[in-house]
């Protein structure tokens, strides 16, 4: 996990991240076999999303204190909605709502140096991507869940349109942002797939893996580019 773009992120908390993303997934893996591995996973899946507020937190220089402050709620967003979609008992809307709520976030940071959907082909081409896995969902969520789901594929297609749109003319810190944008809505595309149509073969392993490095992207781009290197 890391990317040539600014200096290098903090080699402690790239390795305390995948440490810990490593045992939220043999946690989840391991636990469809046993119960008694329920303790790593819920031990280790809110502290590798925290690791990665870490470092967003301590990355110097920043692309603006903007872009970092909402970079982090949205990360903050993600780390609530890790830890209700992991409890016992069916917690989903309270675990949509608060990544829906951090999609928004991230959606804030990319317009503080972009225009929205300038240009417009990623947006349609998300919203497509979400409305394609909506059509063949569709018959599988319950009726209750029917809009809150579409609301929320619509933000997060929203947030990775945006994203790839900011990065067609950005720097490294916007190529990073969109890589992130649009693993996320893989990461939560798998994981759809698992829950209303499932079960998918190792699903723990697909979305996990995809949603940290989706917030290590996210994360790394708040970093930008020192002044000596723009001027050389």
């Amino acid at each position: 996990m890391s990317e040539a773009h600014g200096a290098p992120a903090s080699p402690r908390l790239a390795t305390a991240t995948l440490l810990a993303a490593c045992a939220a997934i043999a946690g989840a893996l391991l636990a469809v076999h046993s119960p008694d591995w329920l303790w790593l996973h819920w031990f280790a899946k809110p502290l590798a999303t925290a690791v990665i507020f870490a470092l967003a937190w301590r990355a110097r220089p920043v692309v603006s204190t903007r872009y970092r402050r909402f970079v982090l709620a949205g990360i903050a967003c993600s780390l609530a909605g890790d830890v209700f979609l992991m409890l016992p008992g069916d917690l989903f809307v309270p675990g949509l709502l608060a990544f829906l709520v951090g999609h928004a976030c991230f959606i804030a940071a990319l317009l503080g140096d972009s225009r929205f959907a300038r240009p417009a082909w990623p947006l349609l081409a998300c919203l497509a991507y979400g409305a394609v896995n909506l059509v063949l969902l569709w018959s599988a969520i319950a009726a209750p869940l029917r809009v809150p789901v579409i609301v929320y594929v619509a933000v997060l297609c929203s947030m990775g349109g945006q994203a790839v749109a900011r990065a067609w003319r950005g720097d490294a810190s916007a190529r990073l942002a969109a890589r992130g944008a649009l693993v996320f809505m893989l990461s939560d595309s798998v994981l759809a797939w698992d829950r209303f149509r499932g079960p998918v073969p190792l699903a723990s392993l697909w979305v996990l893996a995809a949603y940290y490095l989706a917030l290590w992207w996210i994360a790394r781009s708040v970093q930008g580019v020192p002044v000596e290197r723009e001027a050389a």
